[in-house]
């Protein structure tokens, strides 16, 4: 995709109008293909096709159709769930309950994020797209997250998180903490605390790629603070500020712990709107809340939540400080 933009910027002068295309491949199906911001600044020029060249137009097709058949393709499907390549080496597992988990891969290892829910022998689905040897790493120990390590021999999670982790797990548990770093073989896949939703919350870095993978540390537009053991909202805004440095670093995507709700990355204005409404929460300048539907055995008897933008935090009003 990268090379596709050079290929549009470089000839900004000269690149078919976006109508052209569409009359050939349907408006929507170049939305599906191309990033919101890119479909958006081709129609926001004049630009002239009646200039551009053969070479241009043979090399500008060829990049197009290697567009088509490198973006989102789903390569497995059972009952439980749809694995979908997102990227190069990478991948989204949804489960038929939305939950996530993602799949990356080195040239030496592999590693698994999260475990879902609902997914009969998930390590022989796993199988079927990767041999490497596996890490599986848990953002956080909720059931909807780590509801099948029981399929693996060993785990990784933040030993903070260890206080929601069930008994029932007969493998070996490692412990991670900030700045630990996975090394699968050409890719680095670099450890972040971000506590809040729960304290032992961890975001997964890819920093080569420009990529975070979230878990529930920010939620999926509606993040979840109302959950036992409570934090201060405090500690979410510094996990939000921790995020937007990263993303002032490198760091361009995230991708959230229950994509099929979304299904896109986040960018930084997602992390700047969720502070934002954190801060607004504190100091009492927040936009009117409203009862939150749904009661979890594990949180508050009166969640309440308010919306700023796309941001969603639930809360417990006798907790936000």
């Amino acid at each position: 995709m990268d090379q596709l933009a050079g290929v549009f910027v470089a000839n900004h002068s000269s690149f078919i109008q976006i109508e052209k295309m569409s009359n050939v491949f349907g408006k929507s199906a170049l939305q599906s293909i191309i990033p919101v911001d890119l479909f958006l600044f081709l129609i926001s020029n004049d630009l002239n096709f009646k200039t551009m060249n053969l070479k241009t137009n043979l090399v500008l097709f060829l990049i197009l159709i290697s567009v088509i058949f490198t973006s989102a393709q789903e390569v497995f499907k059972n009952k439980d769930l749809t694995i979908t390549k997102l990227e190069k080496n990478m991948w989204v597992v949804e489960t038929t309950d939305k939950t996530t988990m993602y799949l990356i891969e080195g040239t030496e290892k592999a590693l698994l994020i999260d475990t879902g829910t609902k997914c009969e022998k998930l390590d022989e689905v796993i199988r079927k797209i990767t041999q490497k040897p596996l890490y599986v790493v848990i953002t956080h120990a909720h059931g909807d997250h780590d509801g099948n390590i029981g399929y693996f021999e060993e785990i990784y999670l933040h030993a903070a998180d260890t206080v929601l982790l069930g008994k029932t797990y007969k493998g070996k548990v490692h412990f991670v903490k900030d700045g630990d770093v996975f090394d699968l073989g050409g890719k680095k896949i670099e450890v972040s605390h971000m506590p809040a939703h729960t304290p032992g919350s961890i975001v997964l870095l890819d920093r080569k790629a420009g990529t975070c993978y979230s878990g529930d540390a920010f939620g999926s537009g509606q993040v979840w603070l109302q959950l036992r053991p409570y934090a201060p909202m405090k500690t979410y805004i510094e996990s939000c500020k921790k995020m937007e440095n990263l993303m002032d670093v490198g760091i361009t995507k995230i991708y959230c712990g229950h994509y099929p709700y979304v299904k896109k990355a986040y960018d930084k204005a997602y992390i700047t709107e969720m502070r934002t409404l954190a801060e607004a929460l504190v100091s009492g300048t927040a936009p009117e809340a409203k009862p939150h539907p749904q009661k979890v055995s594990i949180g508050s008897e009166n969640p309440m939540m308010v919306t700023l933008g796309g941001a969603t935090i639930v809360y417990d009003p006798e907790h936000l400080k």
